[in-house]
């Protein structure tokens, strides 16, 4: 059978018409809804006794058609509870219920279920019922039974572990409480755990495998542009990948610091802050806004928790409106907004939707690297709390390599800008330049163990050279403190800087700048 579906196999034994024309209205109309006849193997269910059927495959593999069709079998095997659990309300009626692969499209109508928006539920022909839930409201979870469920992109839920142990804990009708869960692998805690757990049933496939029925346009735009990147071997290739050694975040640290919803609802916040970064346009192959909420609490040793994160492609007036709703939402501080692309029009955009808000404007007069290396020094020193899953961030953060990709990601952007703003530039750079002098330190003293004891051949191994070890970090620490310096002109008359300088570690200038006007020589 290969990798190829019944009907795919007839299609290239050129059999495929001579059959069709053989077969009744009715017998068409059946073969039209038999899925063992389109599905390739892959997408079939594992034939063993698993508890979950974890289905990690890349964009246009056809995902949501196996789910949906999962649910359907379900239904006609006799489960009258079998529900649903999306990332969000739009996926949950866009892509599960009405979508083009959804339940409504591959029932036949003798079996299609009502879909009553309004209960959040699907009512079968049979009586079964199917209750709609968000992995964004996993306290909605709780008391709800299941016999199976259907959750759809795992790995983009933000309250991931939240909405799965809930779930999970509901799993409990039945003879034969199964899960299916479908989505696109992105290295979270909760995807490794399924992976490595004995009772469920791992599928893999990649894009490519499904080639067939995408649409020429996505071959030759998403395809070709991603594949044989990192961002590709995920999306399209469905691999787990490890950190980027590049990167300056570590999926390590986020994990770590990570709070879930109930440990957040439990916090109490100083400041709140919603940081954009605009898009320059807003057709289907832009780039996104960036926009992420933020706050800190009232410690001393001060953390931060990145809240939300609303990005998305937008036209100027919808991301002003998402900003200002966000505001109010939060009750934040303040609104953030990076102007190298808007200049004013950014913030009268924003004004334009509340002449109220509390608005800075921001401007990257230093490189994205420069920014970003206080910011992710925070989140080494464990400072920085993320709550929930924020999936497409977390991908960016731990992808960016600032040595080789030019550009930098706008929902990183956006995260640097809120960061920077609770955190204050200078206590970044302190942090960074702690971290490294730690590093540093480290580096030095353990090159001050004694040698190495001999082997039993009595010879002793080379000693590890002081340069070995101390260099990298010691490096890193003087590159932290040379751009602590800026060397090029006076900050005050913006003409070039001598031997003797004035400087507050950020901005330089002449001693002769810091005297009032009246002073000056005749």
């Amino acid at each position: 059978m290969g990798g190829s579906s019944v009907i795919e196999q007839l299609r290239r034994e050129k059999d495929l018409r001579q059959r069709l024309e053989t077969l009744s209205d009715e017998e068409l109309l059946n073969l039209a809804y038999d899925w063992k006849s389109w599905a390739r193997p892959t997408q079939l269910a594992p034939t063993w006794d698993w508890a979950t059927w974890l289905v990690l495959a890349g964009r246009g593999f056809g995902k949501t058609r196996i789910g949906a069709e999962q649910v359907r079998q379900w239904i006609k095997d006799g489960y009258n509870r079998v529900n649903f659990i999306a990332a969000t309300a739009d996926d949950l009626r866009d892509i599960m219920v009405e979508g083009e692969s959804g339940i409504l499209a591959v029932c036949p109508p003798d079996e299609r279920p009502t879909y009553r928006v309004s209960k959040r539920r699907l009512e079968w022909p049979n009586g079964a019922i199917s209750l709609l839930f968000t992995a964004a409201e996993p306290e909605r979870l709780r008391g709800k039974q299941h016999e199976a469920l259907w959750a759809d992109e795992i790995a983009a839920w933000q309250y991931a572990q939240d909405a799965w142990d809930q779930a999970m804990f509901g799993l409990r009708l039945g003879r034969n409480p199964r899960t299916i869960a479908t989505t696109t692998p992105k290295p979270t805690k909760l995807i490794r755990e399924l992976i490595k757990d004995p009772t469920v049933a791992v599928t893999k496939g990649t894009t490519y495998e499904n080639k067939t029925n995408l649409a020429p346009t996505f071959y030759s735009k998403i395809i070709k542009k991603y594949e044989n990147t990192r961002l590709g071997r995920q999306e399209l290739n469905a691999e787990v990948l490890d950190d980027n050694p590049g990167a300056l975040w570590k999926m390590a640290d986020i994990e770590e610091t990570r709070i879930t919803h109930d440990e957040f609802k439990k916090l109490e916040l100083s400041r709140i802050v919603v940081a954009i970064d605009p898009a320059v346009t807003s057709n289907e192959e832009s780039d996104e806004t960036g926009i992420i909420v933020a706050g800190q609490d009232f410690g001393d040793n001060t953390h931060y928790y990145i809240l939300e994160d609303a990005s998305g492609i937008y036209t100027p007036d919808g991301w002003a409106s998402k900003a200002v709703l966000l505001y109010h939402k939060w009750e934040a501080d303040r609104i953030v907004g990076e102007v190298n692309n808007g200049g004013d029009m950014v913030e009268t955009t924003i004004r334009h939707k509340d002449p109220n808000v509390s608005y800075k404007s921001v401007h990257a007069s230093r490189g994205k690297a420069v920014r970003a290396e206080p910011v992710s020094a925070l989140y080494e020193q464990h400072r920085v709390h993320h709550v929930g899953t924020l999936g497409t961030l977390e991908d960016q953060l731990i992808n960016w390599n600032p040595k080789t990709d030019d550009d930098s990601p706008d929902r990183l952007d956006a995260d640097v800008w809120a960061l920077t703003e609770l955190a204050g530039e200078w206590e970044g750079w302190e942090g960074l330049l702690k971290h490294y002098r730690g590093v540093a330190t480290a580096a030095v003293e353990d090159t001050k163990k004694p040698e190495p004891v001999p082997k039993a051949d009595g010879v002793r191994p080379a000693p590890e050279s002081v340069e070995a070890k101390v260099p990298k970090p010691l490096r890193a620490y003087n590159e932290m403190l040379a751009k602590l310096t800026p060397i090029d002109a006076c900050s005050k008359c913006g003409k070039p800087l001598g031997s003797n300088v004035s400087t507050d570690g950020f901005n330089s200038w002449h001693p002769e700048c810091d005297k009032p006007s009246w002073a000056t020589a005749d």
